[in-house]
């Protein structure tokens, strides 16, 4: 399927590694070009090397944080060309309550859910000009699935999914999309380490965390790929007519109600 996204310009948060790099990939394999943004140099220089070494596009690195003062600034001024923004970037950390302190809460809060606010507040003024773009937050399925152990998530998340929605309702009268994709759980390193963390603790054995994604739709979680060709379709002239709207990836996990 032809999906009409060669020689567009994508900026992806959180680029240097495993859902950021695979979405930029994505890209690239429909020849996009690709402004990338994370905070290591050295990571982001390895992820434009292989990229390039595949696909014939356009490769413009930004190694910042996006929590830093005028970072948001100095990125909206790199990426005037941008014709689609994927914001990606964001750990928020597990937790109940009273695991998650404050500072820690603000913390994850910062980078995900004000950084996503503040990129979307200065990227869609350039896609306005520009006549139209496309903006697509990474946002995941805690949102729906309000589990007390992931309390700051969840609250991050919804709160993400409402952003979404209401500047999407709106948007495509300036011909922008806003769209949001929850994905569930996703075979990342970070999960790895979670799940990990949990088999040694129920099962003795951090080596034997593969077990615990029995109870897991299809007996596994979402390869990355799942999510990053979603986000590309999502951000196609194919979606053109998908906005306000949040495209849940998990297996039916949400549906059920539960984490597993």
């Amino acid at each position: 399927m032809e999906l009409g996204l060669k020689g567009k310009t994508v900026l992806v948060t959180g680029a240097s590694q495993g859902m950021g790099y695979e979405i930029a990939r994505a890209f690239a394999e429909e020849g996009a070009d690709l402004i990338l943004v994370a905070r290591s140099r050295e990571k982001l220089t390895a992820v434009r090397e292989a990229i390039a070494d595949q696909f014939p596009v356009t490769i413009e690195v930004i190694n910042l944080d996006i929590t830093e003062k005028s970072a948001v600034t100095s990125i909206a001024a790199a990426a005037g060309n941008v014709d689609i923004l994927v914001n990606n970037a964001g750990n928020i950390p597990n937790g109940d309550l009273w695991q998650v302190d404050a500072e820690r809460w603000r913390e994850g809060w910062a980078l995900k859910v004000l950084g996503y606010i503040d990129l979307t507040r200065a990227i869609y003024p350039i896609l306005k000009a520009r006549g139209g773009g496309v903006i697509i937050n990474n946002i995941g399925a805690g949102g729906d699935i309000h589990d007390a152990k992931y309390i700051c998530g969840t609250a991050g998340n919804a709160s993400l999914m409402a952003f979404t929605r209401t500047l999407g309702g709106r948007s495509l009268d300036d011909g922008i999309r806003v769209v949001g994709v929850n994905p569930g759980t996703v075979n990342t390193k970070r999960l790895e380490n979670v799940f990990r963390s949990k088999a040694l603790e129920t099962l003795g054995d951090a080596d034997r965390y593969k077990e615990l994604f029995a109870r897991m739709p299809a007996g596994r979680p979402a390869h990355i790929r799942e999510i990053a060709d979603t986000i590309v379709f999502l951000a196609s002239a194919r979606s053109s007519y998908t906005t306000g709207t949040i495209v849940t990836v998990d297996g039916g996990l949400s549906s059920r109600h539960s984490v597993l």
